[in-house]
């Protein structure tokens, strides 16, 4: 890249900047207000030293991991929770907390929409995207013989409009669509599940706080009894509280995307109320042992450390995410959300149009990465997907979502889906790269 190539991509992303200015202010402000939750809980925890400490063998009486159990049950507004690095993924951490809450003749209520690709074989759906050459996994909900029942997410938003706080602008919910949630809602649902990020469906977007919470106060009018779970991947420290605030009884997430801070090697969470947490480790270990049990194999610093740092490296995530979307936006390309748009979760995509554009922009973020920075992803096949996938992800941690990377399956219209940032000066940099890599005209 030629000193004047890179002066006039630098020109072009400042102004994007500059555009943003007012909206960066406010992330800002949230990662601030966030930072003080986490700090206060720290402190209100009495965290020391000492709970760095490494256990062994079964890690009876780790005051540590109750130490950890407790700060994030505090942060996340809610009666109790479990940091536990044994769960292997976001998926893994949804899955037992709704197997671990859910018995057979139970039925399962997908109240916006069914979920994004990874969670289909843990419901004992078939996607055609993503075909299981097993079929209905024994071990899936509606292989455990519990029924599963789904709303479009265009109803779900219907809903959301119709508890809007100003109900002179808009009506009440049609009788249709009243009558088809009293029945999803009735005996034997026990469950509803909410999905917070859109994950590769191009029709959703992620849902706010706020919004989740209307979803919530509706359900408890049929069904005050049924318990609500919010798959929280993609969206802790975006917005100022958590689902668990705004009505969920359950939530559950990764900690190698945003809570993590980029620091944590691995594991998942799972918040909400204490018996709904205790029975999700219940899935996780074995009847008997519980969740009193199970080593964190001495990354308590790193899980601490990660999570007070988390509303800082969100922060920047958000700020890239809308920085990318003016940038790509002003190149000629359809992204989603819009640059302007308030965020929920730090995912953003970008529609290309072309294989080759797609290709080209997954690799200029590669070459922008401190990791595998020399090499040059392809699509290839990955298990479980119909179509060739290409990822890029030079990171520290595999598969680290809070840190930057992009990818998509390579179908028409060829989107990508970027996420993180440890910094915000790796996007901009990463930016520079696209429009080199992309040949774009900036000026």
């Amino acid at each position: 890249m030629t000193v004047n190539t890179l002066s006039k991509h630098t020109d072009l992303i400042r102004q994007a900047e500059k555009s943003l200015a007012q909206h960066f202010e406010e992330i800002d402000e949230i990662s601030l207000f966030n930072q003080r939750r986490v700090l206060q809980a720290f402190k209100n925890n009495r965290l020391s030293e000492v709970h760095f400490a490494e256990q062994t063998g079964y890690g009876l009486g780790d005051h540590g991991r109750e130490i950890i159990d407790d700060i994030y049950a505090e942060i996340m507004q809610a009666e109790s929770a479990a940091v536990r690095l044994q769960f292997v993924s976001g998926t893994h951490a949804i899955a037992c907390a709704l197997l671990g809450n859910l018995k057979t003749g139970d039925r399962i209520v997908a109240l916006t929409g069914r979920p994004y690709d990874t969670l289909q074989p843990v419901v004992g759906l078939n996607n055609p995207n993503r075909p299981n050459p097993k079929g209905v996994y024994q071990q899936s909900i509606i292989g455990s013989g519990i029924k599963y029942k789904e709303m479009t997410f265009d109803d779900a938003l219907k809903l959301i409009d119709s508890e809007s706080v100003n109900p002179a602008a808009h009506s009440q919910p049609n009788k249709a669509l009243q009558k088809k949630l009293t029945l999803l809602l009735e005996k034997p649902t026990t469950l509803v599940h909410i999905q917070k990020s859109p994950g590769y469906d191009p029709l959703r977007r992620a849902l706010t706080n706020e919004e989740i919470s209307k979803l919530c106060k509706i359900v408890r009018q049929y069904r005050p009894e049924v318990t609500i779970f919010v798959d929280n991947c993609y969206g802790e420290f975006v917005e100022r509280q958590e689902p668990t605030a705004s009505g969920a009884d359950l939530i559950a997430g990764s900690l190698i995307k945003n809570p993590g801070g980029g620091l944590v090697i691995t594991g998942g969470y799972i918040a909400g109320k204490k018996e709904l947490v205790e029975q999700a480790l219940i899935r996780l270990t074995a009847p008997g042992l519980d969740g009193q049990l199970g080593l964190l194999y001495n990354q308590n610093r790193l899980i601490l450390q990660g999570l007070f740092t988390a509303p800082t490296i969100v922060a920047n995530a958000v700020k890239g995410a809308m920085l990318t979307a003016l940038v790509m936006e002003q190149a000629g390309f359809l992204v989603n959300p819009k640059p302007f748009t308030k965020r929920s979760d730090i995912v953003q995509t970008i529609e290309f149009g072309s294989e080759k554009s797609m290709v080209r922009f997954c690799q200029a973020i590669q070459a922008s990465s401190p990791v595998d920075g020399h090499v040059i992803p392809e699509p290839g096949p990955l298990p479980g997907y119909a179509d060739p996938v290409i990822m890029a992800a030079g990171n520290f941690i595999q598969g680290s979502s809070i840190e930057l990377s992009a990818d998509g399956p390579m179908r028409p219209p060829f989107r990508a889906y970027q996420q993180g940032a440890l910094t915000y000066q790796h996007i901009k940099c990463m930016l520079e790269n696209v429009l080199e890599y992309l040949n774009l005209k900036t000026s």
